[in-house]
Formats: structure tokens, sequence, C-alpha cells
């Protein structure tokens, strides 16, 4: 194998598997040659841009011959019965982590590769970084003296525990959490010291999923190893982000910061008492600002090729593939024998847990079978969620399209059915939307290309509007947005009597998507008769939705944020609740059809006003900042030439200085038609507006 290139296939093509097809195209002696994925549109759309072969099914890949190793990258409860197959097949197998959900399962695929001769790898990218080289190094040289103890932090916010999707793998099972976040931090240990004791596992910060499904946001593990003390800390609420191994030892104490690839060491000096603090700070300051630059000039030489994330795969690959191509043992950070030791820990943990901590709340008893004549597209979303549940409140059974069959609706056996149906199949849209009245559709799709936006969210609307015909729906009731408008000017008032441009092409991708959306739709409305209402929210807040919301501004983190434009404008919010109950009446009324309407609440808050109702309301003051929308424009014409003309991108737009400044919401909405047409009654009062918006809606995760 050492005479030419490692072919490696990726099995799964969400969207971790970008960033490993871009780590193996820098990798010396490998290359990519195929993508599997059970969605046709998924794999074909991944491999296209490779330039490889597509596969459904993993023995059509296998049968194939075309591959000598895979990345396995499907959700981790699949990983052990792939990774078998491909190593009884006599490939090479690394696989994401987890690994698996349990040791013994691990030690399975293990032993599987061992006796075909193959080799397993553990996908534990954050110990290929630069920095724990680095790291690596000073400790076996003594130069932090002896380690007494070890910490390692993985404080970052994990919004789907309190804004969705649920149904996803991570929150399906409490243990879920730990398995997919644990790998990480006890990796770096087991590495480093060996498998580690455990002693004790803190569990706090509960959050309740639908259904009453409770889940800790935050785990706390001591162990020992050797002589080594081990904290392990996972915190998944809206928390400044601290993702961090750090040593403390006789000579010194270092700290990586494996999300930002910089590592500092804290050392003591022999200079008297009043140079000595002084000379610590210095030395602190020189090393915290040679970090930086470092990690900034690689980004910017690279056009962030190289960031800390990039390079952790990067790394990843150059260690394992390396070892492949000269025969060489297998490095011990990602090896198959490690990956064994890494799910027994985190075992062990888990079997110091109550049990009652770690078992999900079983679904609500099924009396009956829901009779849907309702039908949500995007149901698992925020507002998709939202107005299930209000249409059941109102006496309707549902039928929610879903990706999957695990929908975030357990509590509501008799009134939800959860369908999982490709939006690419019209045939089974149709067979879905039997006996069904009203088809409410929230899908979206952020693309990268105009050609990829007309296939994936234009040709799904018009996919799903054709199915409606077919199946004689009564009421097609569709989502766009209020991003279509140009709201750059104060002057522009916005009605729904405001057209959109016949040329879009100078607006960003999603305003332009969601316009030729409403435009098809409302062809074929006048052409074949479809009974068409076009809904355009506005920035939707309240139970359920995120803290970082970017239609506010751009965050960094969960402290900070920078306003798009001044801040001082009034921002067309609306309450969730009030969506909802807008989308339900343009389902019903019978002279909707034909019309759209903008779903914008009574005018309430600026986004710095905004931000000072959180600050009264929770105590907690976010760094807010303005944001010149010429400036942003600028830096980003940048960012275009450089993706075409040295990344050699095709197929992207340049938004335009008046798309730039209508994400500032500049143009005052008036909302008279959907209130005297429809009779919609958004919230009026200001502090009811502000206690949903704010007080209630659990922004911080607790």
């Amino acid at each position: 194998m050492a005479s030419s290139k490692i072919r490696v296939g990726l099995i799964g093509a969400g969207y971790i598997a970008s960033w490993h097809a871009d780590a193996l195209r820098a990798t010396d002696g490998v290359e990519i040659t195929a993508v599997c994925d059970p969605s046709e549109a998924a794999a074909k759309g991944l491999a296209e841009g490779l330039g490889v072969r597509a596969f459904g099914d993993v023995a059509d890949l296998i049968e194939a011959k075309v591959c000598d190793a895979v990345h396995i990258l499907t959700p981790p409860h699949l990983h052990h019965p792939l990774a078998i197959q491909c190593l009884k097949a006599g490939m090479h197998v690394l696989v994401e982590k987890p690994v698996a959900t349990s040791a013994a399962e691990t030690a399975e695929i293990e032993a599987v590769a061992q006796e075909h001769g193959v080799r397993f790898h553990a996908g534990h990218n954050f110990m290929g970084l630069p920095s724990y080289d680095r790291l690596k190094g000073m400790l076996a040289r003594g130069e932090l003296g002896r380690v007494s103890v070890a910490e390692v932090h993985w404080c970052l916010p994990l919004a789907p525990l309190r804004s969705g999707p649920f149904g996803i793998w991570l929150l399906r099972e409490p243990k879920n959490l730990l398995l997919e976040l644990g790998p990480h931090l006890m990796g770096f240990i087991v590495d480093l010291f060996g498998v580690p004791d455990i002693q004790s596992v803190h569990l706090s910060k509960p959050v309740d999923l639908p259904g009453d499904d409770t889940r800790h946001q935050a785990w706390r593990i001591m162990a020992q190893a050797g002589d080594v003390d081990v904290t392990l800390t996972i915190s998944m609420v809206e928390t400044i982000d601290d993702r961090s191994l750090t040593l403390r030892g006789s000579s010194g104490r270092a700290r990586l910061d494996f999300a930002a690839d910089t590592l500092v060491v804290e050392r003591e000096n022999a200079s008297d008492l009043v140079l000595n603090p002084l000379r610590r700070k210095l030395d602190l300051s020189w090393q915290h600002l040679r970090e930086g630059l470092g990690n900034t000039f690689t980004q910017v030489l690279s056009l962030n090729r190289k960031s800390p994330y990039a390079l952790s795969f990067q790394g990843m690959d150059a260690a394992i593939y390396d070892a492949l191509r000269t025969d060489k043992a297998p490095d011990a950070r990602f090896s198959g024998e490690s990956a064994v030791k890494v799910m027994t820990a985190l075992d062990q943990a888990l079997a110091l847990i109550p049990a009652d901590q770690l078992k999900a709340a079983p679904p609500k008893a099924k009396t009956r079978d829901p009779k849907p004549t309702a039908m949500v597209i995007g149901g698992t979303g925020f507002i998709g969620r939202a107005l299930t549940r209000a249409l059941v409140a109102k006496g309707q059974d549902v039928r929610v399209l879903s990706r999957g069959r695990f929908g975030p609706f357990p509590d509501l056996p008799d009134e939800v059915e959860t369908v999982g149906v490709s939006l690419y199949d019209k045939a089974a849209l149709v067979e879905a939307m039997q006996g069904i009245d009203v088809v409410y559709n929230l899908a979206r799709s952020l693309e990268g290309t105009w050609d990829e936006a007309l296939e994936h969210d234009v040709g799904v609307a018009v996919r799903i509007a054709e199915a409606c015909q077919e199946a004689g729906v009564k009421r097609l009731v569709y989502t766009g947005t209020i991003a279509s408008y140009d709201m750059s000017s104060p002057e522009q008032k916005i009605t729904e009597d405001l057209a959109f441009p016949d040329d879009m092409s100078d607006r960003n991708m999603y305003a332009r998507s969601k316009a030729e959306c409403e435009k098809r739709l409302m062809e074929m409305h006048r052409r074949d008769g479809l009974p068409l209402v076009i809904a355009r929210p506005g920035i939707v807040v309240g139970h359920g939705g995120p803290l970082q919301h970017w239609g506010i501004g751009r965050w960094h983190g969960a402290g900070a944020v920078r306003i798009w434009g001044n801040g001082l404008n009034i921002l067309p919010f609306v309450l969730i609740d009030d969506v909802a109950e807008g989308l339900i009446l343009m389902g019903e009324h019978p002279n909707a059809v034909g019309q759209s309407y903008n779903l914008i609440g009574e005018p309430m808050l600026s986004g710095k006003g905004y931000f000072d109702a959180i600050h009264k309301s929770l105590g907690a003051k976010i760094r807010v900042s303005t944001g010149n929308l010429t400036l942003f424009w600028a830096a980003d014409a940048v960012k275009h030439v450089l993706k075409v003309y040295a990344l050699r991108r095709r197929g992207l737009t340049r938004p335009s200085l008046a798309d730039w400044k209508s994400r500032a919401h500049l143009s005052p909405f008036v909302n008279t038609k959907p209130k005297t047409e429809l009779g919609w009654k958004p919230e009026q009062d200001k502090a009811r507006f502000i206690e949903e918006a704010i007080g209630k809606a659990n922004l911080f995760g607790f």
C-alpha cells in the first residue's frame, strides 16, 4: 500500500462529512473515491462536489471494491454494525466518536479488526491538534514537573436541549449526552495518563424535553489516574466557550484551549517578590499574544482552511494514514485499543449514575389512532412544534412529516403521528397527504449556490405543491420570509402590497431562494388553482426559541453580539404562539387563498431594547456592539473575491449593500392586513410580550 494512494470512502453525508472530506484532501497519499448515504440526494450532492461515486447502500460500496478504507460518519447507533461489516470486507475503518454505544461494542469492533488484519481507528480529532503535540512534548520532557491535577472542560451551549430538534440521537437517551461529548474529554486523559478510576459523577441543570423527559445539562466526573486527580466538566447551558485541558504540575500550569489550538504555560521565576508577579504576567501576556497572532496568521494565509477544527482533522488523518502507508504501528491516540479504553471509562462513569437519571421518560400510552386532517412539514422545528401543538389544542389531529421516526411529541400519541417521508419522493408525499385538508409547509433549506437552492429549496417547495394538487388538499400554507423584502430604507413602510424585485440575484441566498419559491407557487395558484396562502413571519421569539438569534445580530458565543446596524430601530419581533395562531387562521379563513400575510407583532423593542430587557428580566448583561453594515458589506466583498478566485468556488452570489442593510430591518412593517382580514391578534401589551419573549423563554437553559 506504500506505493499507491489509499482509497477512502465516506459513509454518511451529513455535516461532519465535509470536515472529513476537506481533511482527507489535505492528507498525503490519500484519495476520496466514494460517498455512501441512504439519502440519495445527500450522497449525490457531496459526491458530485468531490468528483467521486455515490452509493445508497454500504453493501453496494463494498461490492464495487473502490475503497481501501472508510470513515463511518453516521448516527452513533449505526456505528457498530457498519464498522463490523466494513472490517469483515477487508477495509480499514475510522469511526466518528462515539465509536459505539458501549465498551463491549467497541471491543467487538477491535476484535474483528484484529481477526481480519485491518485497522480500526477512533475519530478523536482534537488529539490531532498541533498544540496538543506540543503539550505532550512538554509533559514528556518534564517541563511541568510532577503533574498532580488534570482538568478537562467542555463548556459550550447545546441549543437542541432547549429548542430542538428533539428527535436526534443525541437526545433520545440521557446517556447519549455523555457518549457524544465524553470521548473528547476522556480521550485526553487516557492518552496522557491511562484509564482512570472513576470515583463520582454529579449531574445538574435539568431541563425537560417534550413529554417531561428530563435531561441534565451539566455533568461533573471525578476520577483518579495514578497520582493525578482528574476532573471532567461538561456544561451545555448558555455559557462562555471553554473547551480546555489544564495540567497542574510542580513547575508549571499548562492550559490547552483545544477549540482555539492555543497552549499557554504559567511558570514560576526566580525574581524577587517585587518583580516576580510582573514577570509572570508579562510572560503570560507574551504567550497569549504569540498564540493569538500565530493562530490568526495561519487562518488568514490558508483562507480559513486551517482553522483549529480543520487542523484537528488534518492532524488526525495525517497520523493515521502515514502509519498505514508505511506499515508502522497505529498511532496510540486514534487506535482501536485506545478507543476501547475510552469507552470503558465512560461506561464506568455511567454505572455510577442513579438509574432514574439515565432513564428516558416513556412516551404516553396510545389509546387511539390519530385521524389527522392537518399536515405539518417541518413540524420538528421551532415554529412547526408550536404550530402542531396549537392545532392539537384546537382539537385537530396532525400528521408531521419528518426525516426520521422520532418526533418531539411523545406526550401526544393520540393526536400526532410522525411519518418519515422524503421530500424528493412525490408519490410518497401524495400518499402521506391522503385525508389531509390543510398542509403547512415550513420546510427550509440553506444552500451555498443558486443551483443547490433551485434543487433543494425551490424544487422541494414546487414538488410539495404538486403533491397537494394530486392529493386534493384544500389549502397549502407556505412560509416564506420577510428577509426577501428590501428593508434598507427607514422611509419605506413594508406591507404585503410591496412586491419583490424581478431580479433578486444581488440578495443573500436565503432571501432569494424563498422569493423564488413564492413566485413559482403563486404562478401555480394563478395557472392551476393551487389553494395557496403565503405567510412571512418576523423575528420569532418565545419558548423554545434560541438566545443566539441571528435575525438580531452576529453572535460571538452567548455573551457577545454585534447588532445589525445601530440597534435603535424597532425590530419586527413576533411571539411564537402568535405565529402559530396566525398560521392556523390562514389555513381556516375562507378568503385567505391567493393572499400573503406578514406575521409581525406590534412595535415593541429595538435591538438594544431587547438586550436591555434581557438584562433587566434575567440579570444577564450581554456585551452588545453596533455593526456598521457598510463595513460588513465590504468585508463580505473581500471574502467573496477570495472564495471565487483563490478557492475556485462556483455558483456563489454576493449580497448588495441594500441586502446587508436589510438585515437591520430598517423599514418599519405595517401589520394591518392579517389583523383586519384574518382577525389575528398579536400581543399588544409590552410587559406581557417581554415576559413571554424573555422571562418564560428559558434563553439560558436554567
